[in-house]
């Protein structure tokens, strides 16, 4: 069977004889363009995403950085606080799992123990060394410290551990705790408190911006004044002056919550800048004066008609604002106007970075470091793949 143009041609079997199924290209493309015409706005930014490779990696990263942190309990061999620590390896190198060395080669992953003794060389002062006479193996799914999956489901199953001892994967630090554990519940900390401010940031946005935008005339004029006054409070001052008055008496709890609700509140004038705007464009369009004629009022209009226009808009400027957020915790945590231990976030783990003692000695406490970068720039991709795919004028550009 023949055709004028190029064809494509599927043989589908039938109970009788072949069925010869042919379809012109003037059909693909065809359907093509209706599949593109009649998409949604999201499946639009979908497709469009998907094809930038970068923001696809990135976003991969992410996930499995969600993912670690969310399931920092389990992952993680023990308890990232003092109740965890390991007083025999204090600064102790990570132990990195092997299958031979000279005793020959195991099945099973091993590291080596630690033996602790007294040296006249340091004044009969206690010295850890490693013995290599003495393999660990390594174990999958053993008992271990209690914990509360997502601070609800109790358990005691942790991915990996040894017959007897510790594992130190990624080291421990001066006081013997689990450098692994303490970046795992790190990442968890950081995202949640980004997820908190971005939270409070988007309802404050939402409702500021919005009533700015849709109102316009003195209202908006008066939110940008206060908006602008926001803007230029310098935020390491301010949180000097507040660290100065938290007591001392607050619980780890208290103070991450504090901090997040203050970060929340200082990152919202980006984004209540950019719902004005997209309001400042909608409010002039025919649906919402059809809205507008019916009776309907306007938080009624903004919220049904207006906020779902763009609300795919809303969810790319989240997540560009989501890396600055973790970055406005991590320096303020960093420089200790943030979060403090007992508490582990990427900031507080940061700050054992800070002496030169570390850096000629210690390099493994600069594992989480990357973590911190990795986690950072996944989201910078991210967020920059999905304003570009929510852009229908973006491939026109490059």
């Amino acid at each position: 069977m023949s055709s004028t143009g190029d064809t494509r041609t599927n043989l589908a079997e039938t109970t009788g004889p072949h069925v010869e199924v042919v379809e012109t290209d003037d059909a693909v493309s065809r359907r093509a363009r209706e599949a593109y015409f009649t998409a949604t706005q999201r499946q639009l930014i979908w497709a469009r995403f998907r094809k930038n490779r970068t923001a696809m990696i990135a976003a991969t990263v992410l996930i499995l950085l969600i993912l670690m942190g969310l399931f920092a309990p389990f992952l993680s061999p023990y308890d990232p606080t003092i109740k965890g620590r390991d007083k025999d390896y204090t600064n102790g190198a990570p132990q990195i799992p092997q299958f031979c060395d000279h005793n020959g080669c195991s099945l099973r992953p091993f590291i080596y123990g630690v033996k602790r003794e007294r040296s006249i060389e340091t004044n009969f002062r206690w010295v850890t060394s490693i013995d290599t006479e003495n393999r660990k193996y390594v174990q999958f799914f053993v008992q271990g410290d209690p914990y509360h999956l997502f601070g609800v489901i109790p358990g005691e199953v942790h991915l990996i551990g040894v017959d007897e001892g510790f594992i130190h994967l990624f080291g421990t630090d001066d006081t013997g705790k689990d450098i692994f554990s303490r970046t795992l519940h790190a990442i968890y900390t950081s995202l949640a408190v980004g997820t908190l401010g971005v939270l409070i940031s988007f309802v404050l946005a939402l409702i500021i911006g919005g009533a700015a935008g849709y109102f316009g005339g003195v209202a908006d004029g008066i939110i940008q004044m206060v908006t602008d006054a926001i803007r230029t409070i310098p935020i390491i001052p301010l949180f000097m002056a507040i660290a100065a008055f938290i007591p001392d008496t607050w619980s780890s709890e208290t103070r991450f919550f504090f901090i997040s609700i203050i970060i929340g509140f200082i990152n919202w004038p980006t984004l209540a800048r950019r719902v004005r705007t997209h309001l400042l464009v909608e409010r002039t369009q025919e649906y919402v004066l059809a809205a507008q004629l019916s009776g309907a009022g306007a938080g009624h209009i903004i919220r049904r008609h207006l906020l779902p226009s763009f609300t795919s808009y809303i969810i790319v400027d989240l997540v560009i604002s989501f890396p600055y957020i973790v970055l406005s915790e991590t320096a303020l945590s960093f420089i200790g106007l943030g979060l403090k231990d007992p508490v582990n976030s990427l900031g507080v783990m940061l700050q054992n970075t800070t002496s030169a003692d570390v850096l000629l000695n210690y390099q493994w406490y600069f594992i989480p470091v990357f973590f911190f970068i990795a986690l950072v720039l996944a989201f910078v991709f991210v967020g920059d793949g999905l304003r570009d795919a929510a852009d229908p004028y973006a491939s026109s550009k490059k």
